[in-house]
This record gives C-alpha cells, structure tokens and sequence, in this order.
C-alpha cells in the first residue's frame, strides 16, 4: 500500500510541474507558416521569461489576445514572432521591415514582402511592450493590426521551444 501510495504522491508531482511549467499547444491557423503549419503539436515553455527578464528578437511567443474566441468561450491565445521590444522603433516601408533604422534580414518569410493597411513609420515600442508578426505576413493578424497592436508583456503565456508533431518535423523552436 505505501509504494501504491509513493506512486501516486509521485505522479501528482510530475502532473503538477508539467501544469506549471509547459504548456502543449496546437497550431490552428496558417499565421506562421512555413515555419509552423495548421496542426502543428508545439510544447510551450511557460517559465522561458521568469528566469530572462524580457522576450527577445525572434522569439516564437504564445499570447493572450484581446480578441474573442469564436465559439465564446474566452480570448484567443496567438502565436507570433518577437519583431519588436521595449525601446525598439519599427518601421515597415516598401515591403520591409526595420528595427530601428536597420532592415530585418527574415529568411523566415519566404520572400513575402511585408504589407500594411496603414504605413508604420518610426512605431516606437513602449514599457514592458512588443511588437510581433506572423511569418505568414499576407494572413497573419499581428501587430499591424489595430485588433492586436503592441503587445503587453504581462500577456505573454511562454514561448514556443519545441515542434513535437509531425513526427518527421520534430525540432527545436
């Protein structure tokens, strides 16, 4: 009875660190493709910013948004990339995109230029503030968008560490 009792003492354990420490999302929408699909299994680290102070240049984060879910149970969780951080200027012009007055070199994009509804001229990323982008940038819905905009940190659930399916793709973020 003990060791059936330790064993379950210890699976508690282990459930309760993976709740705290990981989060396994899914991939739904096409926002980040080619670097991630629709489907994809990505494991999110939900402590990656507790030990680093800020999210950095690149990063793929998972975000709590503003907008609704559409079956209305809550608000939509996101991925994107980090394009912007505290005390960054943006700038995006003729299909480039420029992190104070330098142009981005992003193999990730897949040549797509990167558009605007509105031009982005000299955006300058606030406190505890981010400016991210999809790699899909003709779907994605990021912070060009007035619906998502710059991106408290405080919103920010982890970062994305791990494609774990398919399993052909199976690689680190």
């Amino acid at each position: 009875m003990k060791e059936f009792i330790k064993d379950i003492i210890i699976a508690l354990l282990i459930v309760a660190a993976i709740t705290f420490v990981i989060k396994p999302t899914i991939v739904k929408e096409h926002s980040m493709e080619p670097t991630l699909q629709e489907n994809n299994y990505l494991i999110v680290n939900k402590q990656a910013y507790r030990f680093k102070d800020h999210p950095g240049h690149g990063d793929i984060i998972v975000f709590r948004s503003d907008m609704d879910k559409t079956d209305g149970t809550g608000k939509k969780l996101l991925i994107k990339r980090v394009i912007g951080v505290e005390g960054d200027t943006i700038t995006i012009q003729d299909g480039n995109v420029y992190r104070n007055g330098e142009q981005l070199d992003e193999p990730y994009v897949d040549g797509q230029p990167t558009l605007t509804g509105e031009p982005i001229t000299d955006l300058k990323v606030g406190d505890d503030e981010l400016f991210l982008m999809g790699d899909n940038r003709g779907v994605s819905m990021d912070s060009r968008s007035p619906d998502v905009g710059l991106v408290k940190e405080s919103k920010v659930v982890g970062k994305a560490f791990v494609r774990l399916y398919p399993f052909d793709e199976i690689t680190r973020l």
